[in-house]
């Protein structure tokens, strides 16, 4: 499990980049290389990382369900994923 500082941290990336994402549209609409530079570092999408939902682990995120795969592996087990059941033929 992530330390809790960390997913603070991804968390405040999130909402920095929720934030200024229109006025960074905008910019770059009308393609200021300059108003772009001044706006905070943090409100740049990429500087986000995908982590797990549940854990906070950065490795091993599956998109479609947000969580990372020995999460998924877990709850997919138990019969908490619907529409996911464990392969046998």
């Amino acid at each position: 499990m992530a330390k809790e500082s960390i997913k603070a941290r991804d968390r405040k990336k999130a909402a920095c980049v929720a934030k200024y994402a229109a006025k960074r549209a905008a910019l770059k609409e009308a393609g200021d290389l300059i108003g772009l530079d001044k706006l905070p570092r943090n409100a740049s999408p990429v500087r986000l990382h995908n982590r797990c939902q549940l854990t906070g682990r950065p490795r091993g995120y599956m998109r479609k369900f947000g969580i990372n795969r020995v999460t998924f592996r877990e709850m997919a087990g138990k019969g908490l994923i619907p529409g996911v059941t464990k392969a046998s033929w």
